[in-house]
């Protein structure tokens, strides 16, 4: 699994929770570490059980966690650079819900080795629309979630989401609702480097 995935849980719990909480956590997962680095590919099974610990430690669901990890990136100032990505997705909401088709690709050109599992939106309805994720990573649909949800706060949308099973086998759903695109006045975003 790529460093880069681990490393935004280890940041999400040791900023929400606390350093020690998230050394618990690897010591619980089996870990003999606490830090991993980015640009590194670590075992797969790391990823899951990083989860399980949490889950345990927390006392939380897992699909809870990852969707809070989900928003986290896109709102952490330390995670600017995936909030820039997201927003070259579109000038509001709507926009952005359409440019996920391809996120995989985008987020290619910024790192080349990381693998995002594929997502399609199909619109339903006027207003609702189905976020179909590849749950090659059990629990994806979940941070998707957290993403739209942060996303749509970010471009001052309000939109009720719902986590549910895929249509198919190995797919998970998020069921969004668009009650209104221009909702509230959204956070502000220049396409100048290093501008908010």
């Amino acid at each position: 699994m790529h460093g880069l995935v681990n490393r935004s849980i280890q940041h999400y719990v040791s900023h929400t929770y606390g350093r020690p909480v998230w050394e618990q956590i690897t010591s619980n997962a089996g870990l003999e570490f606490s830090d991993f680095e980015g640009m590194l590919r670590y075992t797969r099974s790391y990823t899951s059980e990083l989860l399980q610990s949490a889950e345990e430690v927390l006392g939380r669901p897992r699909g809870d966690i990852m969707e809070d990890i989900g928003a986290f990136l896109v709102c952490h100032p330390g995670f600017e650079a995936v909030r820039r990505l997201l927003r070259f997705g579109g000038v509001d909401f709507v926009d952005f819900m359409h440019s996920l088709d391809d996120l995989d690709e985008r987020v290619r050109l910024a790192v080349s080795d990381l693998i995002l599992p594929k997502v399609e939106l199909q619109v339903c309805a006027d207003g609702h629309f189905s976020l179909i994720c590849d749950a090659s990573v059990q629990g994806y649909g979940h941070v998707m979630m957290g993403v739209l949800r942060a996303m749509a706060d970010d471009y001052g949308a309000l939109a009720l989401l719902e986590h549910a099973k895929g249509p198919a086998a190995g797919t998970e759903m998020v069921s969004i609702t668009l009650v209104e695109n221009d909702f509230a006045e959204g956070r502000a975003f220049s396409l100048a480097a290093g501008a908010p």
